[in-house]
């Protein structure tokens, strides 16, 4: 049989922060999807994407 979840439970793990934290600042750090366009040797624009993980501590570094 299923254990039985109350109210108190689903309250708890709606508050949690999901993810990794920082060990630097200590924030939760949020996957974010990068996007920068590269030009390339035929002289034509592409689009280089890359997934980063983002905290308050490396902000500024990766988005500039």
């Amino acid at each position: 049989m299923a254990k039985q979840t109350d109210f108190a439970d689903k309250v708890k793990k709606a508050g949690q922060d999901k993810g990794n934290k920082c060990p630097k600042c200590g924030a939760v750090k949020t996957p974010t999807l990068l996007v920068q366009s590269v030009r390339s040797a035929h002289g034509s624009y592409r689009f280089n994407r890359q997934r980063v993980q983002l905290c308050k501590c490396n902000e500024k570094e990766i988005l500039g």
